[in-house]
């Protein structure tokens, strides 16, 4: 069932973006920073986490995850090390991810530079 919850959710948040990219004049560009600081809003007010407890993988691939990880981060950093927390937690708990997303770009880069010749 956990498979079957995870799609569910992960498949609304990208039924609810293709709705805003078909039906509105917003970019996609901005629908995506919508969802990161959608994900930020909802972990502040302590919606998200029993999405994610429920979805898993689901609410935590999506942009709003990333925008969880960010909000969590923060979160736990500030208990932490107190209000400069609040500067380093995001990009402490997120580097794994930022950090691949550079990775995996630029080997697609060289890649399809490569092709294309």
């Amino acid at each position: 069932m956990q498979y079957f919850y995870a799609f569910l959710v992960g498949g609304l948040f990208c039924v609810i973006a293709q709705i805003l990219i078909d039906k509105t004049k917003l970019t996609p560009a901005r629908i995506l920073v919508a969802y990161v600081t959608m994900g930020v809003f909802l972990t502040a007010i302590g919606v998200y986490e029993p999405l994610v407890s429920f979805a898993g993988a689901g609410a935590t691939v999506p942009l709003t995850g990333f925008g969880y990880s960010l909000a969590k981060g923060i979160e736990e950093s500030v208990a932490e090390s107190g209000w400069l927390g609040a500067f380093s937690g995001g990009l402490t708990a997120c580097s794994a991810g930022i950090a691949s997303a550079v990775f995996f770009g630029l080997m697609a880069a060289l890649v399809r530079k490569a092709v294309s010749r």
